[in-house]
């Protein structure tokens, strides 16, 4: 945790260092809110349950020289966890890492105080927990260092401070490795035909204030 953190200042004090007033193109804020993850395998191997998490960090918004467009970047301490469960044996995964999502952004006014704006973009992600969670009977679930994906979602501005959005994150690729062996599939696991792979995606709320 102290790692994440110290990254998450050591982006907080670049950001912050940059001066600018209301009416510049770029402006600094703070963001955070809530995921909602879809764990999906490529086999049924494990059942999972209470899928939850957060998220928070720096954030910064550009404003582009055509109407309507902008881009925006951060980088946020992303926690997802869910419960697995593998033959009556359950245990919780929990997947914390740093993510940097960069989106292009297009803004419709409604008027002088709000606006609704929709955006997409990639999102790499560089993980600073756990990485490998093992079951008594040899099955594991071991978590990539690193991932990419892309983001789709829209949101409002209100106030020319407030800022709330919703977007699918959608994983480009495996996210983690999964292996299971019981005694019936030790052949199998020994050729490596019990290795499956898991994409993590998420749905996330977030809300941002720029200053």
């Amino acid at each position: 945790m102290k790692k994440t953190f110290l990254l998450a200042l050591m982006a907080l004090t670049v950001f912050s260092s940059v001066s600018v007033r209301a009416d510049e193109p770029l402006k600094f804020g703070l963001k955070a809110g809530l995921n909602v993850s879809d764990f999906r395998f490529s086999s049924d191997v494990f059942d999972e349950t209470n899928k939850a998490g957060w998220f928070f960090g720096p954030t910064v918004k550009f404003t582009l020289p055509v109407v309507g467009l902008g881009m925006d970047a951060s980088v946020l301490y992303d926690y997802r966890s869910a419960k697995l469960d593998y033959e009556s044996e359950k245990k919780t995964v929990k997947q914390q890492q740093i993510a940097v999502p960069l989106n292009v952004r297009y803004a419709i006014g409604l008027g002088s105080t709000a606006s609704i704006f929709f955006f997409a973009g990639p999102q790499v992600a560089f993980n600073v927990g756990d990485k490998d969670f093992h079951w008594m009977k040899g099955s594991s679930y071991a978590l990539k260092k690193s991932n990419f994906s892309i983001n789709l979602g829209f949101g409002i501005t209100a106030l020319k401070h407030l800022q709330v959005s919703a977007n699918y994150n959608v994983a480009c690729g495996k996210t983690a490795d999964v292996t299971w062996k019981t005694a019936s599939q030790a052949a199998g696991g020994a050729l490596g035909l019990n290795r499956k792979s898991s994409r993590n995606n998420s749905w996330q709320l977030g809300v941002a204030y720029f200053f």
